[in-house]
């Protein structure tokens, strides 16, 4: 049984895993003030992603590394992001290096194409990125950090773009960009355990009305979404402001 480390432990795609994936893989969940209860299999590790030492602790023994720690808001400035997301995703992927972690699969998010979001067009992974925001830019930053570590060192790197990551879709837009929680949880072991070097794709359930494409994820790590927003369009639509 493989053993996984899942940085941002204690955030909400972090907490579904914990749960999700307990039974699949041994976990080392990595939190930085708030620390949840751990089954008597998992371990727990209290560090700051700007601690290089104790992120090299983390990474010790692991097969895999699913990152998911960041600040997450679009709103944040560049030294907001700074430090959790282009300092500390150095630091995951140079630990991993040192402490001989095969593969890294990276939360990165759909804002690194945002701006195409904004035209209205379909948006696919090779497309040149256009962050809409500086979490989006540090995200793109991880992913071409990710692009280095594997050309550079062999390391193996998954880049996820996550889309709405909510218990159902909470608005229009999201009936396109939602990720079920099992859809979640489904694409993170497939990125952990297929056999693919490097790569970048969508994270969002089979939604109808979808704008990215994961034809990539389906044909490359076997993604088969189970899920898809169009179930809640009439919940969403009814509640919805008039446009």
């Amino acid at each position: 049984m493989k053993k996984v480390l899942i940085t941002g432990a204690a955030g909400r795609i972090g907490r579904g895993l914990h749960a999700d994936l307990a039974g699949r893989y041994r976990l080392r969940l990595m939190y930085h003030r708030t620390v949840l209860p751990v089954g008597p299999d998992d371990e727990a590790v209290v560090t700051d992603l700007g601690d290089f030492d104790g992120v090299r602790r983390a990474t010790e023994g692991v097969d895999a590394i699913v990152h998911l720690a960041g600040n997450p808001s679009t709103q944040a400035g560049f030294e907001a992001v700074l430090h959790a997301n282009i300092v500390g995703t150095y630091y995951i992927y140079e630990a991993a290096r040192l402490a001989g972690v095969p593969r890294v699969v990276f939360a990165s998010t759909n804002h690194v194409t945002g701006m195409y979001e904004r035209q209205g067009s379909l948006v696919w992974p090779d497309l040149p990125v256009r962050p809409d925001s500086f979490y989006g830019a540090s995200k793109a930053y991880g992913e071409a950090l990710g692009r280095y570590y594997h050309d550079r060192h062999g390391l193996a790197v998954i880049c996820l773009r996550i889309g709405s990551a909510t218990p159902k879709p909470a608005n229009r837009r999201a009936l396109g960009t939602w990720i079920s929680p099992r859809d979640m949880t489904q694409l993170v072991w497939r990125s952990v355990e297929a056999a693919v070097p490097f790569g970048i794709f969508y994270g969002i359930s089979g939604n109808t009305r979808r704008q990215w494409d994961i034809t990539n994820a389906r044909e490359l790590l076997g993604y088969a979404p189970e899920d898809d927003g169009e179930t809640y369009a009439a919940e969403v639509e009814a509640t919805a402001a008039p446009a």
